[in-house]
């Protein structure tokens, strides 16, 4: 998501300086190269020692006749973008002001002035965050084009972001928006029908490739509704739900005002009349009488015939041939813009391999973490709509 990315990372005066090493890592873990820069309070929060550690970089903690701020972020500089995490009220206040009187600041001015990418994640109290003057800086901010990662509001507080909303906030900032203006809905995980108040029926899906996908969407610049049964992202806005018919009814409504579809969700194709109460156990046999729910990418193409949908093949013969057979009996039938196929084994692993089948030509093979089929997957969806 960040490979070859260069990072220049602004760290100021407040507690959360204390999650530098832990963000630093998780963009480290997604391929950027970090060099830090730190103002005299925020040294005082966490050593300079340790932000070295953790990048691998000399930090700048002041600035000399090398003019270390020109280096880093000037035009031609080091860096792809600037992210300041955390940024207090005081900082984003002088960014506003174009104040320069801390080595993070006087970086800030020099990259907004280079045309360079930058990211704010703020951290405060929440009447600080609530501050007119603080909420009028960050709009100017945001009107130059400055990135944020909103804060958590917990416990009276505008606590930083968490280390995936950071990264991805960066990832955003450093890449083409190819799906700006765009409202993607993408469905994701497992659907489970209730037998009776404890028991379900299942699947193995984890739904990491959806929201992998819902993440690679955001990250391209669209709108996300993702659909699932999982927790709320800090990329997309969610709908939970639990069952297919749960499922088709919030897609429903997503799909209203979308522009395209992509349906990653491993959705049960039956469900059963609920017992009110616990079915008791210790009977010799017990028979579930099945029913077949409406195939939720038939119907809402029949709602909506001029929606782009990607849709998604699982199989387990293990054979290539057959999976894109299937795959393109699939697309066809449903009018689909593409269809991802894959084996059923890579449910719940970490690293998947996948088949993208359109019309035209050979199938594109994608392997590795499910994060580069997620960006496969939207790079692709925004060439069908561009």
């Amino acid at each position: 998501m960040l490979q070859g990315v260069n990072v220049a990372l602004g760290v100021t005066g407040s507690i959360a300086a204390v999650r530098v090493v832990e963000f630093v890592h998780e963009l480290r873990r997604e391929g950027a190269t970090v060099r830090a820069v730190m103002s005299e309070s925020s040294t005082n929060i966490v050593h300079p020692w340790a932000v070295e550690f953790a990048t691998e970089h000399d930090v700048v903690t002041d600035l000399t006749g090398a003019v270390e701020h020109v280096e880093l972020c000037g035009v031609d500089g080091w860096a792809d973008v600037f992210l300041i995490a955390p940024a207090t009220a005081n900082s984003v206040g002088k960014m506003a002001a174009a104040i320069d009187d801390t080595p993070v600041t006087t970086c800030a001015t020099t990259a907004l002035g280079a045309d360079v990418p930058v990211v704010v994640a703020p951290a405060m109290h929440e009447p600080m965050y609530d501050h007119p003057g603080v909420i009028e800086s960050i709009e100017t901010l945001e009107s130059w084009g400055v990135g944020f990662v909103d804060p958590r509001i917990e416990e009276g507080k505008a606590k930083i972001a968490t280390d995936e909303a950071i990264a991805t906030g960066v990832a955003r900032a450093v890449t083409e928006q190819s799906l700006a203006g765009e409202h993607v809905v993408v469905t994701s995980g497992a659907t489970t029908e209730s037998i009776d108040p404890i028991r379900t029926l299942s699947n193995r899906a984890s739904g990491t490739t959806g929201r992998e996908v819902a993440r690679a969407c955001h990250i391209r610049g669209a709108d996300v509704t993702l659909v699932h049964d999982g927790p709320d992202v800090p990329y997309a806005d969610v709908a939970y739900v639990e069952s297919a018919a749960g499922m088709l009814e919030a897609v429903e409504d997503a799909v209203a005002g979308a522009d395209a579809l992509v349906s990653a969700a491993a959705i049960s194709d039956y469900t059963v009349d609920t017992a009110e109460e616990k079915i008791r156990s210790g009977q010799e046999s017990l028979t579930l009488e099945l029913q077949r729910v409406p195939k939720l990418i038939d119907t809402i193409r029949a709602d909506r015939p001029e929606l782009p949908i990607v849709g998604f093949k699982a199989e387990t013969s293990g054979d290539d041939a057959a999976m894109i057979e299937q795959a393109r009996t699939l697309r066809e039938r449903v009018e689909l813009a593409f269809v991802v196929a894959n084996d059923a084994s890579v449910m719940g692993e970490t690293e998947t391999r996948a088949l993208l089948v359109d019309g035209s030509g050979d199938p594109l093979e994608v392997c590795g973490e499910k994060t580069a089929l997620g960006s496969a997957v939207a790079e692709k969806l925004a060439m069908t709509l561009g």
